[in-house]
């Protein structure tokens, strides 16, 4: 009992300082501010705690994961993970985090991004990524989607074909069409159960808004 105090108190101190660290730094866009990184470090607990993993590597892993802020059209995108593993772990270096979990905290974050394209090998290393994902999902995905969409002065969709039925989607010019290129196949890169459930569920609200969608503007 006293044990498990102590961890739930440790933990505690660390997300204090994760948080005030985090709030620290620039963040990449605005879909990548510090509500995201507290939706992924609640989504990030609930898997972890389902799937009995390590809440010691998860934690800091999943609070951490975006600290290297690199824009999506950046050249060095597919790095920006392992940058932010490495950045993590020095930050947790400084506060003088327990070391025997820096190994596992660096492969759940440099392993978190599709872009970095790293296979996970820990069960801690998919929990992160599939938090992260999962905001990419339903209602918050489809508000994030639109903010980005709009902080680039993105079009919201092609004005003759809107659900790509006669065309290549292209999401750099239209919004929508990254429903197609991405958001509605994120479900099936999901690796825990616990989260391929709630994926899911998210994916059919997105089906469900374009549908409404479809029936607003007409296709």
């Amino acid at each position: 009992m006293e044990q498990r105090v102590a961890l739930s108190n440790s933990l505690k101190k660390l997300e204090e300082a994760c948080r005030t660290f985090i709030s620290s730094l620039t963040c990449a866009d605005v879909a990548h501010d510090i509500t995201h990184i507290e939706r992924v470090v609640r989504v990030a607990k609930k898997l972890c705690r389902a799937e009995q993993a390590n809440m010691a590597i998860v934690l800091p892993a999943a609070w951490l994961h975006d600290c290297v802020a690199v824009a999506k059209d950046h050249p060095d995108r597919a790095k920006a993970s392992t940058m932010a593993a490495d950045k993590a772990i020095q930050f947790l270096s400084t506060i003088g985090y327990d070391d025997s979990y820096f190994d596992a905290i660096h492969h759940a974050i440099a392993a978190h991004s599709f872009s970095a394209n790293i296979q996970v090998e820990t069960v801690e290393a998919q929990i992160v990524q599939d938090a992260d994902r999962m905001d990419a999902l339903g209602a918050i995905g489809v508000s994030r989607c639109m903010k980005v969409g709009g902080s680039i002065s993105r079009h919201l969709y092609h004005p003759q074909d809107p659900f790509c039925s006669n065309r290549d989607a292209n999401d750099k010019l239209y919004t929508l069409d990254h429903f197609f290129i991405k958001l509605l196949h994120v479900a099936k890169s999901m690796n825990t159960p616990s989260a391929k459930a709630e994926a899911k569920r998210r994916t059919d609200y997105m089906v469900a808004f374009i549908e409404q969608l479809k029936s607003e503007i007409g296709d």
